[in-house]
């Protein structure tokens, strides 16, 4: 796996790149390995540098292996940071984005590999930390529907443990912590109407802006009870115990570095399919609509937010690509079929559980606290993640079979 993005296009610095280091002999003892080129530092964790004899404080990504996380640590490091990521590399492929990490920046990224069920490993890496962002969770709704119990213990328990390894320190580290637009449920009550692929809400406040924090909360599915469940006590060990936190419930997020599936990165799972050309299985009509955020600009958003923590500590804000980048399933379809010269492969199944038609985020609190905007359009955004993932991406067709009826896509 290698990096597209060796430009950073939001402000114009060049990146770092990853070099290829080619040795004849490498002997069993030495943890640098060689990988597709790149020089592989041992997955199973790294000795911290230190400064007078105490180990320098770092940045503490939890899940930092997955796509989020990985995007962050590279911004991170390239700002000079020192970055530790905890993860216990569950997901497929993560090991690859840690790979890549670790060829790029070899020198300031530690890593232990642990689960945020273990609450003594947890407090091992918390002990360090400056800083924390905590995005170690299970991901997928459908997972919780088979699973709700270990969904919970993840995405509740796990976060309580962090939370409380973060009150056992002296010097406590802030903490910002992702969550979910499911947090608001379906969103049934809302009136919508169809207009040209899409449904949009009938009330014109809705459309122009979104919706806003005021929305209230209604848990729908396992995930979204223990999703909704750690943002609030993230909120709550601010109040009741003074502790830096702030919470970010996210829509759709995509970028390099996701190879999304079925039920959780569907921007990038629908482009992976099309290059493919296996087919797409779309849920309902697929008229329903999301804001989508590259995540150049959530990582922007991360960093202000840590810079803001004392002003914004205790708040939850709703982050997206807002009104200004939104997207129905059908329009994303269309926009593959413009970007490959041909449509992709569609199958069209039942509505699944608590999925939202409509869902945008209404980011003003945010950004009037802050001063953040997103700064890549959605058009430009999935462009971009089409190029990286046909150069990087390895996304090697299916093998020539006969293909399913490619269903044509009316748009009224």
């Amino acid at each position: 796996m290698n990096d597209a993005h060796t430009k950073r296009r939001d402000n114009g610095r060049n990146g770092r790149a990853a070099t290829s280091r080619h040795a004849s002999r490498i002997k069993p003892r030495n943890r640098l390995k060689k990988l597709n080129g790149f020089k592989k530092l041992s997955l199973n964790g790294s000795s911290p540098l230190r400064h007078n004899g105490h180990p320098e404080k770092v940045i503490l990504i939890t899940g930092g292996a997955g796509f989020i996380g990985t995007n962050l640590a590279h911004r991170l490091l390239e700002d000079g940071k020192r970055v530790l990521i905890f993860d216990n590399l569950s997901r497929a492929g993560v090991e690859k984005n840690l790979e890549w990490l670790r060829a790029t920046h070899p020198e300031r990224l530690d890593f232990q590999k642990g689960n945020v069920l273990d609450a003594a490993a947890l407090a091992k890496a918390v002990s360090r930390a400056s800083h924390v962002f905590h995005f170690a969770a299970q991901v997928a709704v459908t997972t919780s529907l088979d699973h709700p119990i270990e969904d919970f213990e993840i995405n509740a328990r796990g976060t309580l443990n962090l939370l409380e390894a973060i009150r056992s320190q002296s010097n406590p580290p802030s903490v910002i912590y992702t969550s979910t637009n499911k947090v608001y449920g379906d969103l049934a009550d809302v009136e919508l109407r169809g207009n040209n692929g899409r449904y949009e809400p009938a009330e014109r406040n809705f459309r122009e802006h979104g919706f806003s924090e005021e929305r209230p909360l209604a848990f729908h599915s396992p995930y979204g009870c223990s999703k909704g469940a750690a943002c609030q006590y993230v909120q709550d060990y601010s109040r009741t115990f003074g502790l830096q936190t702030a919470v970010f419930r996210m829509s759709c997020i995509y970028g390099p570095h996701q190879f999304g599936n079925e039920d959780q990165g569907w921007v990038a799972h629908f482009l992976i399919k099309a290059m493919q050309e296996s087919a797409i299985t779309i849920y309902g009509d697929g008229r329903q609509v999301r804001d989508i955020l590259f995540v150049d600009d959530l990582v922007n958003a991360f960093l202000l937010a840590q810079r803001n923590i004392g002003k914004i500590s205790g708040q939850a804000f709703n982050i997206g690509g807002g009104a200004e980048n939104t997207i129905s399933l059908l329009e994303l379809l269309a926009l593959i079929k413009e970007l490959r010269g041909e449509a992709a492969v569609v199958d069209f199944s039942d509505w699944r559980t608590a999925d939202q038609k409509y869902y945008v985020s209404d980011t003003r609190k945010f950004r009037a606290a802050t001063g953040w905007t997103p700064l890549v359009d959605a058009r430009e955004g999935i462009t971009r993640l089409f190029e990286w993932l046909q150069e990087f991406g390895k996304v090697t067709k299916r093998s020539a079979a006969p293909r399913k009826l490619e269903r044509e896509l009316a748009f009224g």
